[in-house]
């Protein structure tokens, strides 16, 4: 065998590309071979036939050459084998395409560097900003607050209800803040807003009395039919005579709500009085039910009330 091979080596090129040439027609003249190689003693009218085929192109082909392309035929001299599926082949057909493998593993390094610089900007940057910003406002900002509004509230008032109620905030802000209950250190904190803006507040109560508004009315309660509730219907003017909103509690409902008039419940001798002044000229002469001073919880009363009120009629 190695005889052969070496002896291959040394013929000419020009004979070997012939040989091939040989393999190649045969190959394309698939019915000839099977007819002619169905039997090993009709290699010789194989080979003729050749020769015609040959001849017939106008090429000169000895018969040394018609032989050894039909033996290397028979012997698939001139096909490719490929090697059998393998670790080592795995590898080199890995190799071989080793820029496609090179373009798309780059693509995907390049894609996750991408998800990752998102998810650091667009995730993990706002979650650090917004632990940065609790705990600012956890240690800083709301502990101030509460030291802040409720001194504030001692400071412009003596009444007992609004010292209380400032010192029930103070101390409940402060027990959230020792549990990291932002939630309720910010409720806290709020109460103590509402309760410092409702002291600073000063208003007068004024009738209502303008053509076509309401001035007073009576209802009877649902829990006494053979009862009638009166209120006379006021509102709320700064120093200017400006009107202003103010938490107003429904006894009818339990609802607080911010309202500018509202209905003030007194006793049937008010009412009683207020409607005489309306009715002698359509004016209420007396029209002032009370005030509210600064650091006041609750307006002082210049008529009779029975406390409670209505936010709507």
């Amino acid at each position: 065998m190695a005889a052969d091979t070496a002896a291959a080596t040394q013929r000419p090129l020009g004979d070997l590309m012939l040989a091939m040439d040989v393999v190649d027609t045969l190959r394309h003249r698939e019915t000839l071979v099977a007819r002619e190689l169905a039997d090993e003693d009709r290699d010789a009218r194989l080979i003729e036939r050749l020769r015609e085929i040959y001849r017939a192109q106008g090429i000169e082909v000895s018969d040394a050459i018609l032989a050894e392309g039909v033996r290397a035929l028979k012997e698939s001299r001139f096909v490719y084998s490929p090697p059998e599926d393998g670790l080592q082949v795995r590898l080199a057909r890995l190799y071989v395409r080793r820029r496609v493998w090179g373009r798309r593993l780059g693509t995907l390094a390049a894609v996750l560097l991408l998800a990752a610089a998102a998810w650091h900007v667009f995730v993990t940057m706002p979650s650090e900003r917004r632990a940065e910003a609790l705990h600012v406002e956890m240690t800083q900002t709301l502990p101030r607050a509460l030291e802040h509004l409720a001194g504030h509230v001692a400071a412009m008032t003596d009444v007992a209800d609004a010292l209380r109620q400032a010192e029930a905030a103070h101390a409940a802000g402060e027990q959230a803040l020792q549990v990291g209950n932002v939630e309720a250190a910010r409720k806290a904190v709020a109460e103590l807003e509402a309760l410092e803006a409702r002291l600073a507040q000063e208003y007068v109560l004024r009738i209502v009395s303008r053509p076509g508004a309401t001035s007073g009315l009576w209802r009877i309660p649902d829990v006494n039919q053979e009862a009638r509730n009166y209120y006379l219907v006021v509102e709320a003017l700064d120093r200017n005579g400006r009107p202003l909103s103010v938490p107003i509690t429904n006894e009818e409902t339990g609802e607080t709500g911010m309202v500018s008039q509202w209905g003030v419940r007194v006793p049937e001798t008010t009412f009683a009085r207020v409607r005489a002044d309306k009715e002698d000229d359509g004016i209420i002469q007396n029209d002032i039910l009370g005030a509210k001073r600064r650091g006041h919880l609750e307006p002082v009363y210049m008529m009779p009330v029975s406390g409670g009120a209505i936010t709507d009629w």
